[in-house]
């Protein structure tokens, strides 16, 4: 034929034919960057980046997306400048006049192979029982004077009930008999009649509908104006007439009961209806019919506000009402498709967009762009003079065939046979590898017989054959072969997921003839296995697996299931027939796992390992539901092997993913790992979990590991160690504040809560790992180390601004001070774990160990607080510094006014602001360390050394040198030595004179206080009591007695006492 297929193929493609003109066109506008071709039926303009082609063609909104798509292009974009701006400009040069489609950004796409997930709503239902004659609801809602109203209401009567029943009343304390609708069940008839009061006045049973159990809508509706009253039962008038008093209004301030008459306001109840109710609203408007086929649909009434919303939830119930939840039929969502509209532009002569219902038949722009074009040219060029094999070889079995200058919007059986059974004999004759123009024309020939009319009565082996030469020719596409080809076209085609894409569409279109006298078929190659299977759902409905091919690299199976639940769960909503669509591919990996084509975010890492990069690390298998001939949506559970393995030095960590086509349309679509979660990981194998059926794959995040094994154990061993010499010290450091008789002071109180925060976490952290195993009290563990790690750092926080409150300023009183500090200590952690458990308990917690889930926002509720806390310590410490070192100055000054004393300048200040630095630990400054503990295993050392054994740090500066414990135990040991001398001596009386033996004594006086102990020491007043000490040289060296000297009113009379040693 000359070329002649190959010419349509490209022309196509490129949007640019054999018949250019080979003279420029004239200049638009002065714009010397643009162009305008007249390529048949199309017009083209190139901006500075894009190209936009015009296609006078009408097809619809769905149509004119797949045939840009095989362009390798979009639809142009709503209120996007540079689109609108080549829009119009084309407008202009054809001179159309009719609206053209357009794609708002704003606005999420059409899915088409993706339905709704239920033709039925679960409503709030309530359940009138047959033993209660009091069971009602009453409305909350104030209902003011009506001159109209409507009441809408889905009702299931009780088949056992026969009895005149009360499905609504509305009663006002001057007229009771205001507004009410009664039922009673005809038994000859087998109907449900329906009658209206209005004013007291009794319409006829007139209206019905079947008594069998079903639900149905209800809809009444009366106005002031004219009398005017109308039933309407399942979306249908079925009585109306004039027969009320038109003199008045219905009265306001009234009671609406649901489920009872009033005989009285309020009261009374005489004619209980038996059954269920849902979905009841009420209007102060007469619905229009139109809006009661809405109502019917499931579909909420737009620019109509309600009295009483069903939503609203403002009902009082009797005990005897029960609220059980009910399915409700909406013959209207499966509609819903057909209802859309979709957004055009007006025309060339303005910027006006508008809605078009979506099956309505347009012209349309397609938009690609520039770089991508310029590609296709040069390659349709390169083919035009250099036809490749396999074009050689398709032109020669082609025939006189010119399938693809067909109709765009569709495809005769007989055409999509003979394109793709010369494809695949092409491919078959050619001996050489594909080129990348090969690839492109092979993609748009499976878009187009992708399409392929289903209105033919064929036999099934027919439409198996053709099935099994659609797979052939994709199989020989996505072929591994092929990678490098891949590679080169991935700048105009949008990558191997557009064969996937093309295969969705066939096996749908042709799944009801593939199957049409048989439960299942299965049709195989050597990178793909399609399988297209029906079952008929039952009470009992069994579940469905499908798993691809062995491999010889795997021992396991991919494989992909929908639980037997979800089966029962299609039966339950009406579903009879299901036919579950699954495909494999094995190839893909090797021609997606380009930086290009995968660009998720990586995982957070905790330091000991930096991300590379993304790869695709398994085949992909899909999914497609059908149920009674619509895609449904419904969770899938898929196990996929591990293609690569890990390497030594190197992680794969992996990652439930699929290919959403909606992403980034222009490049065909990217992954997403939306509603999808690992379950369990292996060494080869993942199992995932999503909740939506498409094409899934595992991306492995690979990660390089820095740091070792045995730094890991080290790190871990030394922690461990860390936390128990850490709490040990904690423990004796609170056992001496408690024993010693320390003097009690804020400070010491302090010091008690830190300690017992940081001595409880650090406990749970030893032993957290022994509850990982138990989700219940690993979630509690991981609770209480949030809690009490919280506490310990607030606490840290409470010793600097008590720091700050000693040294800076002193503003308030030690009681209030001391409430806010316990308000600041145990409250705001007590309050930020609650919050972080009550708004996100199900991602609270990590998934292998027992601590706050890092991949989440919910690790800020402990980072975000712990980092308030350093920087407040931060800015006291350096505050507290200043001030040190001021005041040591000004001192240096006072004792050595010359300036040859520096160094004793500096002695004095390196002596003050010593004891100010070694608070670095207990402020908690030393876990700024861990902002930078990713970036060495060094710093995971310094790290841990520091923080794991904050305990021991604590307890020596606490405890070993603290005065105030230190003198609290020499108090106690001179105590002790003091009682031991009594125990071991005889008294000797005497009287003190001039002539005392040579002995000496003196005043004892209190040693030098450290920063621990300066604000409680003292001079020695006259009401203090005074020792005196005695060293007697017939005892033995050194050995001194102390005497207490207490002062007494009058003339001092001193009696000492001594002892005489006595084989002591």
């Amino acid at each position: 034929m000359t070329g002649m297929l190959f010419i349509i193929l490209l022309a196509n493609a490129v949007v640019v034919s054999e018949n250019e003109p080979t003279q420029p066109q004239p200049e638009r506008g002065g714009q010397e960057s643009e162009e305008f071709r007249s390529i048949d039926s199309a017009l083209v303009h190139m901006t500075e980046d894009k190209v936009f082609q015009l296609i006078n063609a009408s097809l619809s909104f769905q149509w004119a997306r797949r045939f840009c798509r095989t362009q390798f292009s979009v639809l142009t974009v709503k209120e996007t400048p540079e689109d609108e701006e080549g829009a119009l400009l084309l407008l202009r040069e054809s001179r159309l006049q009719e609206p053209i489609w357009v794609i708002d950004p704003n606005q999420p796409l059409i899915r088409e192979s993706v339905a709704v997930s239920k033709q039925y709503q679960v409503l709030r239902t309530l359940s009138f029982s047959l033993e209660s004659t009091e069971g009602h609801a009453r409305l909350g809602t104030r209902f003011p004077p009506l001159q109209a109203v409507s009441v809408c209401v889905r009702i299931q009567w009780d088949l056992r009930h026969n009895q005149v029943s009360t499905i609504f009343s509305y009663a006002a304390s001057v007229f009771i008999n205001e507004f009410q609708l009664r039922g009673r069940a005809d038994g000859a008839d087998g109907q449900v009649l329906l009658a209206l009061i209005v004013h007291g006045h009794h319409c006829p049973y007139k209206a019905s509908f079947p008594n069998d159990g079903e639900w149905h809508q209800v809809c009444v509706s009366w106005r002031n104006s004219d009398a005017l009253w109308v039933i309407y039962v399942d979306g249908e008038m079925r009585d109306t007439g004039t027969e009320t008093d038109p003199t008045r209004e219905i009265h306001g301030e009234g009671i609406f009961i649901v489920g009872q008459d009033q005989d009285s306001f309020g009261g009374d109840f005489t004619e209980p209806f038996v059954g269920n109710i849902t979905d009841l609203n009420v209007w102060d408007v007469v619905l229009e019919e139109d809006q009661i086929q809405t109502l019917k649909a499931c579909w909420p009434l737009e620019n109509q506000d309600a009295l009483f919303s069903w939503n609203s939830q403002n009902l009082t119930l009797h005990p005897d009402v029960k609220e059980v939840p009910a399915n409700i039929y909406c013959p209207g969502i499966l509609r819903q498709r057909a209802r859309d509209e979709c957004d055009v532009l007006e025309g060339w002569t303005s910027h006006i967009y508008s809605k078009q219902p979506c099956s309505k038949e347009l012209p349309f722009i397609c938009r690609t762009s520039k770089k991508r074009y310029l590609i296709m040219k040069e390659l349709k060029e390169a083919q035009s003079s250099h036809p490749s094999p396999f074009m050689s070889h398709l032109m020669q079995d082609s025939g006189d065939s010119q399938v693809m200058d067909e109709p765009l919007a569709g495809i005769t059986w007989v055409q999509a046979s003979h394109l793709l059974n010369v494809s695949r004999q092409a491919l078959s004759e050619t001996r050489e590898p594909l080129e990348p123009t090969d690839v492109l024309s092979l993609v748009q020939i499976l878009s187009r017989a992708a399409e392929v009319s289903t209105l033919a009565n064929k036999s099934q082996p027919a439409v198996e054959l053709l099935s099994q030469h659609f797979l052939t020719v994709a199989d020989n596409i996505v072929s591994s072969d092929n990678a490098r080809m891949w590679n080169v076209v991935k700048e105009v085609a949008s990558g191997p997921m557009s064969v996937v894409r093309s295969i969705d569409r066939m096996v749908t279109n042709l799944n009801s003839l593939l199957i049409a006298d048989r439960d299942s078929v299965q049709i195989q190659s050597d990178n793909i296995r399609l399988q297209v299977q029906k079952r008929n759902l039952g009470e009992a409905s069994a579940s469905s697996n499908f798993c691809g091919p062995h491999s010889e690299n795997n021992t396991g199976l991919d494989c992909i299931s929908l639980s037997s639940q979800q089966m029962e769960e299609l039966h339950s909503n009406g579903f009879r027939e299901v036919t579950l669509l699954n495909t494999w591919y094995g190839s893909l990996h090797q021609l997606l796992n380009t930086e290009e084509n995968i660009t998720m975010s990586p995982d957070v890492s905790d330091g000991t390992q930096r991300y590379l990069g993304t790869v695709l690390g398994s085949a992909v298998i899909s999914s497609t539901v059908l149920g009674d001939g619509q895609p449904i949506s419904m969770p899938v559970h898929f196990q996929l092997q591990h293609i690569t393995q890990n390497p030594i030095g190197f992680l794969y960590e992996p990652m439930c993913a699929f290919w959403d086509f909606n992403l980034m349309p222009e490049d065909g679509g990217s992954w997403s790992s939306y509603g999808c979660e690992v379950l369990s990981a292996q060494e080869d194998s993942t199992t995932c979990s999503c909740n939506h059926t498409t094409n899934f794959a595992l991306l492995l995040q690979i990660y390089e590991v820095e740091r070792s094994p045995e730094d890991e154990k080290a790190l871990q061993m030394l922690t461990f160690i860390g936390c128990g010499i850490s709490l040990c010290g904690l423990i004796l450091t609170l056992i001496l504040f408690t024993a010693v008789g320390v003097p009690k002071s804020d400070r010491t109180t302090v010091h008690k809560n830190l300690i017992v925060a940081l001595a409880v976490a650090q406990l749970l952290l030893m032993f957290s790992d022994w509850a990982s195993t138990n989700h219940e009290a690993c979630m509690l563990v991981t609770a209480l180390l949030h809690l009490f790690f919280m506490a310990s750092f607030s606490w840290m926080l409470v010793e600097g601004l008590l720091l700050w409150s000693k040294v800076v300023s002193v503003n308030i009183s030690e009681e209030r001070r001391m409430r806010f500090y316990y308000a600041l200590g145990w409250g705001l952690p007590v309050v930020i774990v609650t919050v972080t458990l009550t708004i996100s308990l199900n991602k609270y917690k990590a998934d292998n160990h027992c601590w706050l889930n890092i991949e989440s926002d919910i690790i800020w509720a402990f980072v975000g607080p712990v980092l308030s806390v350093l920087a407040v310590n931060t800015v006291v410490l350096c505050r507290v510094v200043m001030v040190t070192v001021s005041s040591a100055q000004r001192r240096a000054k006072m004792l050595s006014p010359s300036t040859a004393s520096k160094l004793h300048t500096f002695d004095l200040t390196w002596a003050a602001t010593r004891p100010v630095l070694i608070l670095l630990p207990v402020l908690g400054l030393t876990w700024l360390c861990g902002v930078l503990v990713h970036t060495s295993v060094v710093v995971a050392y310094i790290f841990i050394i520091l923080n794991a054994f904050q305990g021991l740090y604590i307890f020596l500066v606490y405890a070993v040198y603290n005065s105030e414990v230190r003198n609290a135990i020499k108090r106690i040991q001179e105590k002790r030595k003091a009682l031991s001398f009594t125990n071991c001596s005889q008294p000797i009386g005497f009287l003190p004179s001039q002539r005392t033996p040579a002995a000496f004594w003196a005043q004892s006086m209190p040693t030098p206080s450290s920063l621990e102990s300066s604000e409680i020491s003292s001079p020695i007043t006259s009401t203090t009591s005074s020792s005196l000490v005695f060293r007697n040289e017939s005892f033995r060296k050194n050995s001194f007695v102390s005497f207490s000297l207490k002062p007494t009113s009058g003339n001092q009379v001193v009696e000492l006492t001594a002892f005489k040693p006595s084989g002591c």
